[in-house]
């Protein structure tokens, strides 16, 4: 009960000092709980919209994927005949049962022909209006579609591009391109995540979208009372023989589920590794706090020792103020948490996926995980300066507080320091000089783990060195002052260290990112230049296949040397070993892909490859099943008959650009697949006539007006495409290492503010003999300026050998540019400088506004 008083007596007392700690441990534990309620409501809203709009059975046909996409190669939904609704109708327990047609490989526009899909990457659905639809969707304007000339939108769409009934669109599919006028506008009764969805009736669906009448893509069948989805499968089933997919609502919800967790767990663990490493710079910060209290209570504890505390006791007592400080951080954290998942919600509204706070999802996991690692992380970053503490002697009641750190602590620290660091340098070198990628990448990330915690525990033995350094470049010109905060910084490396260390970590990632992002695009520029011969490429951002009818366009371009289709399809391959590989990629292209990209052979001649009945190969699979030009390889074409396809060239396997593919020509694809099933196009290359560029780039664009899907990109385009596409991806990135850059400068600013406290006798004195209170703001300000620059050489020199190291194993895949994007590094490394004076604002005004009469009667 003693240590208990004595605990919170000196919590209480010191709790403005704690704060900012506190502020650390809140916001990692916000940044968690706000991950997990986030992606609980995320599966909540994804749930009840899949419970809602699944019929009790759904029988589709067998091509359709488990996952609700349906779209074939053709760029048509997989159907089955009409007369499968009447045989369904047939099973026993069957109340009622209803055809529809959908797909979503469509683009709808506009009058403008604006394009009228999500932003956010969420579908776009047509399909034919029926009941199953109707128990999610409530007509507020408007009838539903009867006719070729009406078609009906969701309300979210309408307020999003001002739709009103009366408008005309278009649906442009595999198909051609129908247009019509609203006729409705009907609301969501549940959650829509964001899905552009558009109804026609029943028959205008068929031919717009598969081009056929009397066909579905699937029917959904409603169970007699008393009938359960299981028994009602089985009855379905066995009515039809098999033929088609039967699946009961639960079986396809599952299926959705399986599809959109797959999103959600890689966002929800990398925001969770994020928050990991916010925990990681709040222990620095937390460690710091603990420790500077103790070694300003040194005096304190020495008189408890005196009077007959025990060791435990007093290590006890700093455990206990570490517990209280953990648990109102984490109680505070929590429902940030929810306040951070709310902000998310809103946000992902901005981007174009609704969520509703009604579904908001706050499991008793999460308040219990966020209190649980909240509490565990203080506790145990507070356990060396509690350990400390209890190692304080009563003697020490007659010294002064903050005592110098044990010498031999010292030396031992170097050494281990020392060792982890060589040894995380070692790790890194084999990882440069690895063979094979896979086995590269473990000894990259040993290397980084080793040298990073290395780093952290040679950072005091650094920081001595390295704070001379900047001084004499940085604060030197100040004079007396900025002398003083030379010393300031180097009174206690120990600090220093844990400080700098803080924002080493974030910078360090910051650091390799930028340079793994810009020598990616860097390595990729690179292909593009020695290997892209065509002026234009042609596709869809959003990965549709191209329609013949737009392909069509692009062939009627004026100035156009000549024009290349490029199409993906899958076949089993039957190898000269003797193997049947299923499903395996190859690529047909006309022949002038040979001239539009130059890849290289390692035997043969790629336009070989483009003759009949003719083939390549990459050169790695050539080696798996001993492969040499004219080997012959059974091709069972998907949708199509087998050929035996000769092998007339064998392609470098160490390529960026269409690494791993396989050709064949367009032709030899056509002998063996019926026209009704060829593929539609992927991309589609164009090259100008001579001079022509210009033109022909301005008429490309023009003949794909009434096509919004489809971009058309020169060279520079595409690299800038290429380069924004990395550039986000590192921004968002970067937007969540903000979090540990925060912890970290609430760090420096927690370091600073006890160490003003530390000092107060000091400073009046110096105060006393005529130190100005701007000069004392300049040395605190010049101080922390020096120390977060310690940290950023730290973390930008540590970030960019690992990110030349994963360089390395990138170029083994073909990405074989290092370039560091040194106007980046430069730039954080300034910005560290405006972070080390923000930090220092606040301590460096308190420290002004000191009496320095009371100042000096400071014990």
């Amino acid at each position: 009960m003693t240590v208990m008083k004595t605990s919170m007596r000196n919590f209480f007392a010191h709790k403005g000092r704690m704060a900012l700690s506190a502020i650390a441990v809140l916001l990692s534990v916000a940044f968690v709980c706000g991950t997990l309620v986030f992606t609980d409501t995320m599966s909540t809203t994804f749930d009840k919209l899949f419970a809602a709009t699944t019929s009790d059975v759904t029988v589709s046909a067998k091509g359709a994927s488990d996952t609700g996409e349906t779209t074939a190669d053709n760029g048509k939904p997989p159907v089955m005949p009409a007369s499968v609704l009447d045989e369904v109708r047939k099973a026993q327990g069957v109340k009622s049962a209803e055809g529809t047609v959908f797909s979503t490989s469509v683009t709808v526009v506009d009058g403008d022909k604006e394009n009228l899909s999500p932003s956010s990457g969420a579908p776009t659905i047509v399909g034919s209006w029926n009941r199953n639809d109707a128990r999610t969707m409530k007509i507020t304007s408007g009838a539903a579609p009867k006719g070729a000339d009406q078609i009906m939108v969701d309300a979210d769409t309408a307020d999003k591009h001002d739709l009103k009934l009366g408008d005309e669109i278009g649906v442009i599919s595999a198909v051609g391109t129908h247009t019509a006028k609203i006729s409705a506008i009907a609301d969501f009764t549940v959650t829509n995540p964001g899905a552009a969805i558009f109804y026609l009736d029943t028959k205008t669906a068929q031919r717009t979208l598969v081009g056929e009448s009397d066909v579905y893509t699937n029917v959904n069948v409603t169970a007699a009372g008393g009938v359960s989805d299981a028994q009602l499968k089985k009855n379905v089933t066995a009515e039809l023989g098999g033929a088609f997919q039967v699946k009961t609502a639960k079986e396809t919800a599952d299926a959705n589920q399986k599809d959109v967790a797959g999103f959600m767990n890689v966002m929800k663990y990398a925001m969770l590794g994020f928050a990991g490493i916010a925990f990681l710079v709040g222990i620095f910060l937390i460690i710091n706090t603990f420790s500077m209290l103790v070694a300003q209570r040194t005096r304190e504890i020495g008189l408890m020792r005196a009077i007959g505390s025990s060791r435990k006791q007093v290590n006890r007592s700093v455990l206990v103020e570490a517990l209280l400080l953990g648990v109102v951080g984490s109680v505070l954290g929590v429902g940030a948490g929810v306040g951070l998942a709310i902000g998310l919600m809103k946000l992902m509204g901005q981007m174009g996926m609704e969520l509703s706070t009604d579904d908001l999802t706050v499991a008793w996991t999460t308040p219990v995980v966020g209190l649980v690692l909240g509490v565990i992380v203080t506790v145990l970053a507070a356990y060396l300066p509690a350990r400390r503490a209890g190692k304080i002697s009563p003697m020490a009641a007659l010294r002064d507080a903050g005592a110098p750190a044990d010498a031999k602590a010292g030396w031992i620290r170097a050494a281990i320091g020392t060792v982890l660091t060589g040894t995380g340098g070692f790790a890194l070198y084999l990882a440069s000089a690895a063979d094979k990628a896979k086995e590269g990448s473990l000894w990259l990330g040993l290397g980084i783990v080793l040298s990073l915690i290395g780093f952290v525990v040679i950072g005091p033995l650094l920081a001595g060195a390295v704070v001379r350094v900047l001084g004499a470049v940085l604060l030197r010109m100040f004079g007396p002052v900025g002398r003083m905060a030379e010393r300031n910084a180097l009174r206690n490396p120990r600090r220093t260290g844990a400080t700098g260390a803080a924002l080493m970590i974030g910078l360090a990632l910051v650091a390799c990112l930028s340079v793994v992002g810009s020598s990616m695009v860097a390595s990729a520029t690179d292909q593009l230049d020695k290997t892209v011969g065509t002026d234009f490429i042609i596709q869809s951002d959003r990965s549709q296949l191209i329609t013949p009818q737009a392909v069509q366009a692009v062939k009627s371009s004026p100035d156009l040397a000549h024009v290349t289709e490029y199409k993906s399809t899958q076949a089993d391959f039957t190898t000269p070993d003797g193997k049947t590989l299923k499903d395996t990629a190859i690529t047909a292209a006309d022949p002038t892909y040979a001239t539009d990209l130059s890849t290289e052979t390692v035997a043969g001649k790629l336009p070989d490859a483009y003759k009949a009945d003719s083939m390549s190969v990459h050169e790695k699979f050539a080696e798996d099943h001993g492969i040499r030009l004219g080997s012959k390889i059974k091709v069972a074409f998907k949708d199509g008959s087998a050929a035996d396809l000769t092998v007339r060239a064998i392609t470098s396997s160490d390529v960026v650009i269409d690494a791993g593919s396989m050709y064949t020509s367009i032709a030899t694809l056509a002998k063996y697949v019926p026209a009704d099933k060829m593929p539609l196009d992927s991309l589609v290359f164009a090259s100008a006539k001579d001079g022509r560029q210009d033109a022909a780039y301005t008429s490309l664009k023009s003949a794909l007006h009434d096509y919004p899907q489809y971009i058309v990109r020169d060279q520079t385009d595409y690299k800038d495409a290429l380069k924004d596409q990395i550039g986000q991806l590192l921004n968002m990135i970067y937007g969540l290492l903000a979090l540990a850059i925060i912890v970290a400068i609430l760090g420096v600013v927690n370091t600073l503010a006890l160490s003003v406290v530390e000092r107060t006798r000091e400073i009046g004195l110096m105060r006393a003999i005529g130190l100005s209170r701007r000069q004392l703001r300049r040395m605190i300000r010049m101080e922390s300026v020096v120390i977060a620059l310690f940290g950023a050489l730290l973390g930008l020199g540590l970030g960019m050998g690992w990110g030349a190291t994963a360089q390395q194993l990138l170029a083994l895949e073909g990405m074989g540019v290092l370039d560091i994007p040194w106007p980046t590094i430069i730039g954080v490394f300034i910005s560290s400088a405006f972070v080390g004076l923000f930090a220092a604002l606040i301590p460096a005004f308190r420290a002004g506004r000191m009496n320095v009469l009371n100042a000096i009667a400071t014990e």
